[in-house]
C-alpha cells in the first residue's frame, strides 16, 4: 500500500532543478546581471544613476580580471579587491507563497537589497546563506536585485579569495509550510542485521495557523529500485520549525567506498489534504568510519591510509569563480595519483565539489576557519614590503563564528564523503598571535631554545584556545554527532600545555612528524594525523612506519593563486597538479608513492655541479640539451629497481631507489634520440615503462584532449606545441590566439606559468612547458569551432557539440 501511495505522489510531482537550499521550487538566476566595480571608495555609497553597467553572467570573480600589480598584497597574488556591485532585474508573476534568494557565496561583506530595501549581511565570504524577499517584492512586476560585495581590505586571507559573486545564486519559490533549508538530515549506521538509514526533517511553517501534514520517505538503490519506505503526520504550530524523525532500515545495503562510490537517494515529500506543498531529494548512502588512537582510521572497517592533499578554490585564470566540470577533471587527476582525500583548506568550499567527491569516491576534511578571535600577519603591499597588517576575518568572528559553522555543518552533513569537521587551521601558530611561558624553553621542559622569540607576555594567553574550540566543538556536535571534530595545529608544543587538543576527537599536526611517536606515547588515547605535511619521502614514511598515525594531507594538491612569493609570482606553486590541473612532475612522484597500479615516469635535468646527492621530484620530460652534457636522468617508480636504455642501448646497471627520497636516477651525457625506461618488478619482470624524445623545433598546434561538460557547459581544451614529427616541444614559449564562434565563449587560457604576470583578461596567450588549457563555456546543443593560431605554426581547430546538461 505504501509503495502504491509513493507511485502516485511522485507522478504528481513536477520535478525541477533540484536547488542547493533543498526545498521548494528553486532555479539559478546566473544570466544577465550587471556589474559595476570601484577599486578606490571604501564607503559602499550607492551606483549613481549615471554609472555604467557592465553586463556579467555568474559566477563572476572581478579580481582575477584586474591587472597584475607588485603593489596589490602578495596574499592576494598581486590582485586588487575593491567594492563591487551587482544588479539584476527579474519578473515576477504572482503566486501565493513564499520567495527567497539563495546565494551558495559571495566574497565578501556582502549586503542585498530588493527594490532598494537592504533585506541583510552577511560577511563571511564562504558560507552559503539565504533570505526571505518575500515581503519585498512586487508580484506581476519588475523586481531589482541589488548585492553590494565589500572587499576593499583585499589583504584579508593569507590566500587569494577572488572577490565577488563567485558562486551560484537562487530563486526559491515555496508553499509557506516546507522543508527549512538544508532541513533533512540523513546519517547512516551499520551494525550486524545491516543498514540503518537516521532522518531528521525539518519543517517550516511560516503560516498565523495550525497546519497538519503527512511526511514521507522513499529511499532507492544505485540502481534506482526502492529499498525503504516510510511516512508519518505531523502537527505544526504556527510560525514555527519541527521536527520530524524517523529511520529506513536496509539489509545488506551496498557501501560507499573509495573504489565503488554506492550513492543511494532519499525523497522527502510533504503533503497536506492529499496534496504536495514541498518535496526534496537528498543523496545519501551507506558506510562506516571508526578512528582510533593505536590502529588509525578504517573505511567500512577496512584499515587504510589517508593520502590527501589540502585544497584552496581558485583555478587560475578563472580564479574564485566556481564551475563543477572544471573541478571534476582536477579532482580525477589526483585521483589516479592515488590521492583518496582533500582537505578544504581553510574554509567551506562550494557544495558542487562535495556532490563530486561524493561521486568519485573521494574523502573530505572539511575546514571551518583560518582564524578565530584574532587575525594573522599578511604583507598589505607587496611581498615583505614594509609592516605586515591585520586584516582578516576577526572581527565577525564573535558575532558570526557560530552561525558560519553551524551553517557549514548543517549544509554539507549528508555528504558521504565528508569523514572529519575542522574548525580551525593554524589558530594556535606561537606568537601569531598566542604565546605561552613553554615558548622560553628550558631543558626541564625539554625545548632547550626560545621559539618563535620566545614567551611575550603581552600577547593573548594562549589557554583561550581550549575555551574556544571546546565553544566550537559543542556547535558542532549539536548538528552532527555522527563524525568526529579536528583541527589542525601549527604550535603542537604550546597547544599541548592547553586544553586545545583535549577539546577535539582527532588531531591533526601540521608539519610536526618529529612529535608523532612521543606525542603518541604521552596521549595514548589521542587520534593523530598529518593535516598538513611536505612532499618529501620522510613525511610520507612518518605515516607508513606508524600504524597509529593514519594519514597525510599534502601542501598542496592544486598549484593556487596568491600566497605569493617575490614578484613575479601568481601563486604558491608545490602542487602535484599546476593551474590548469595538468599533472606535474612531482604529481607522478606522488604516484610512485600512492597508487598501486604499477607505473613509471621519466624526467630529466642537467645533473647538478656540485653532484647533489638527492634527487629531484621536478624533474620535466625533457630531452632536448647540448650534446655530451651532463644529465640527471630520474625515474619515479612504485617499483623496487629499473633499467634505463637510449636509442636501444642499456645505460649503466640496473638501478634501485635513492633511500632518501625513493627515486632511481642515472647520470649520463646527452645524446640525441630516444630514452626509455623500464621499471622492474622483484622478479625482474618488466611492470611498466615511460620514453621520452629529442624534440626538434615547434611546427604546430596539436589539441591533445578536450574534457566534455557534464555539469555546467564548460570545455576544457588542452593544447600542446609540437614538432614535425608530432613530439611535444617543450621549452616552446608561442603566444596563441583563440577564437570562439558563437554561441561558445571564452572563459580564458590558463598556461600554468607561476612567473608570467601578463595580461589573463584577454584570447592570447603564451604556452608553458608547450602547454596551454582553454576554457570555453557553451550552453544548448549548437555547435560552436574553435581555433588557435600563432605565428610560423600549424594552427589548430576543433567543433565543441553543445550537449544536454545533467541537473
Amino acid at each position: 500500500m505504501l509503495a502504491r501511495y509513493f507511485l502516485t505522489v511522485l507522478l504528481m510531482i513536477s520535478w525541477g532543478a533540484y536547488g542547493q537550499p533543498g526545498f521548494g521550487n528553486a532555479r539559478k538566476i546566473n544570466e544577465d546581471w550587471s556589474f559595476i566595480l570601484n577599486l578606490t571608495d571604501t564607503t559602499g555609497a550607492l551606483p549613481a544613476a549615471t554609472a555604467r553597467w557592465q553586463p556579467v553572467d555568474l559566477p563572476h570573480d572581478w579580481s582575477v580580471k584586474q591587472p597584475l600589480d607588485p603593489a596589490h598584497a602578495s596574499c592576494m597574488g598581486y590582485l586588487p579587491g575593491g567594492i563591487g556591485w551587482y544588479k539584476k532585474t527579474m519578473y515576477l508573476p504572482r503566486q501565493q507563497g513564499k520567495c527567497y534568494l539563495y546565494f551558495e557565496g559571495v566574497y565578501n561583506r556582502s549586503e542585498v537589497f530588493v527594490n532598494g530595501k537592504s533585506v541583510d549581511r552577511r560577511p563571511n565570504g564562504y558560507v552559503s546563506f539565504i533570505y526571505d524577499i518575500s515581503n519585498e517584492v512586487r508580484w506581476d512586476s519588475a523586481n531589482t536585485i541589488l548585492v553590494k560585495v565589500d572587499h576593499h581590505r583585499s589583504a584579508d586571507s593569507r590566500w587569494y579569495t577572488g572577490s565577488g559573486i563567485y558562486r551560484d545564486v537562487w530563486l526559491v519559490m515555496a508553499n509557506t509550510i516546507h522543508i527549512d533549508t538544508w532541513g533533512v538530515y540523513a546519517y547512516p549506521e551499520l551494525g550486524d542485521d545491516g543498514g540503518k538509514l537516521h532522518i531528521e526533517t525539518n519543517i517550516k511553517n511560516s503560516s498565523d495557523r495550525s497546519e497538519r501534514v503527512e511526511v514521507a520517505h522513499q529511499l532507492t538503490d544505485p540502481a534506482g529500485v526502492v529499498v525503504a519506505a516510510a511516512s508519518q503526520s505531523l502537527r505544526l504550530l504556527p510560525d514555527s520549525v519541527q521536527k520530524e524523525k524517523t529511520a529506513l532500515s536496509v539489509k545488506s545495503p551496498r557501501l560507499w567506498s573509495l573504489g565503488d562510490p554506492a550513492l543511494y537517494r532519499l525523497k522527502t515529500i510533504i503533503t497536506r489534504g492529499g496534496k504536495i506543498i514541498d518535496s526534496n531529494t537528498t543523496t545519501t548512502g551507506f558506510r562506516k568510519f571508526t578512528f582510533d588512537p593505536d590502529k588509525g582510521f578504517a573505511l567500512n572497517d577496512v584499515w587504510m591510509k589517508v593520502k590527501g592533499v589540502c585544497l584552496h578554490h581558485d583555478a587560475g585564470v578563472l580564479g574564485a569563480a566556481m564551475y563543477k566540470d572544471v573541478w571534476s577533471r582536477r579532482l580525477l587527476q589526483l585521483k589516479q595519483l592515488g590521492c583518496n582525500a582533500v582537505r578544504t583548506s581553510h574554509n567551506p568550499q562550494a557544495t558542487a565539489l562535495y556532490e563530486l567527491c561524493d561521486e568519485l569516491g573521494l574523502l573530505v576534511l572539511n575546514e571551518a576557519f583560518d582564524e578565530w578571535e584574532f587575525p594573522k600577519r599578511k604583507w598589505l603591499e607587496g611581498w615583505n614590503v614594509g609592516m605586515p597588517g591585520y586584516q582578516g576575518s576577526f572581527d565577525f568572528f564573535e558575532a558570526w563564528g557560530a552561525r558560519d559553522l553551524a551553517d557549514m555543518v548543517s549544509r554539507d552533513r549528508n555528504h558521504l564523503s565528508v569523514f572529519a569537521w575542522s574548525i580551525g587551521n593554524e589558530v594556535d601558530y606561537p606568537n601569531d598571535p598566542y604565546s605561552h611561558p613553554i615558548l622560553d624553553g628550558n631543558a626541564a621542559n625539554g625545548f632547550t631554545q626560545k621559539i618563535f622569540g620566545g614567551y611575550k607576555k603581552q600577547a593573548p594567553d594562549a589557554n583561550r584556545l581550549g575555551d574556544i574550540a571546546k565553544r566550537l566543538v559543542a556547535v558542532v556536535k549539536q548538528y552532527d554527532r555522527s563524525r568526529p571534530v579536528t583541527a589542525g595545529l601549527a604550535g603542537v608544543a604550546m597547544s599541548n600545555e592547553t586544553a586545545y587538543p583535549g577539546a577535539l576527537d582527532i588531531a591533526g599536526y601540521n608539519y610536526t612528524e618529529s612529535r608523532y611517536t612521543s606525542d603518541h606515547q604521552k596521549y595514548p588515547k589521542r587520534v593523530l594525523y598529518g593535516s598538513e605535511n611536505r612532499h618529501d619521502l620522510a613525511a610520507w614514511k612518518a605515516v607508513t612506519d606508524n600504524k597509529h598515525i593514519f594519514g597525510q594531507f599534502l601542501w598542496t594538491g592544486i598549484d593556487y593563486l596568491g600566497e605569493s612569493g617575490k614578484w613575479p609570482s601568481r601563486g604558491f606553486y608545490s602542487g602535484l597538479l599546476d593551474f590548469a590541473g595538468f599533472i606535474k612532475p612531482r604529481g607522478y612522484y606522488r604516484q610512485s608513492l600512492w597508487s598501486e597500479a604499477p607505473m613509471a615516469y621519466l624526467g630529466t635535468y642537467p645533473t647538478p655541479e656540485k653532484q647533489e646527492r638527492r634527487p629531484s621530484m621536478d624533474a620535466w620530460p625533457l630531452w632536448n640539451y647540448s650534446p655530451q652534457k651532463m644529465i640527471r636522468v630520474v625515474c619515479y617508480t612504485n617499483q623496487p629497481q629499473a633499467r634505463l636504455s637510449l636509442n636501444g642501448q642499456v645505460r649503466g646497471a640496473i638501478a634501485a631507489k635513492d633511500p632518501e627520497t625513493g627515486i632511481i636516477f642515472w647520470d649520463l651525457p646527452f645524446e640525441e634520440g630516444e630514452l626509455k625506461v623500464e621499471a622492474l618488478g622483484s622478479d625482474g619482470s618488466v611492470a611498466a615503462t615511460d620514453q621520452i624524445r629529442t624534440a626538434g623545433p615547434a611546427h604546430a598546434i596539436r589539441v591533445v584532449s578536450v574534457t566534455k561538460p557534464h555539469h555546467d557547459g564548460i570545455f576544457q581544451v588542452a593544447l600542446q606545441i609540437t614538432d614535425a614529427t608530432g613530439r611535444p616541444v617543450l621549452d616552446a614559449e608561442n603566444e596563441i590566439t583563440c577564437t570562439v564562434e558563437a554561441p561558445g565563449r571564452l572563459l580564458g587560457l590558463e598556461n600554468a606559468n607561476n612567473k608570467d604576470m601578463g595580461d589573463y583578461t584577454d584570447n592570447k596567450q603564451a604556452v608553458f612547458k608547450g602547454r596551454l588549457l582553454a576554457y570555453v563555456k557553451m550552453s544548448g546543443l549548437q555547435t560552436a569551432t574553435v581555433r588557435f593560431i600563432s605565428p610560423g605554426l600549424q594552427p589548430a581547430a576543433i567543433p565543441l557539440e553543445g550537449i544536454v546538461l545533467h541537473k
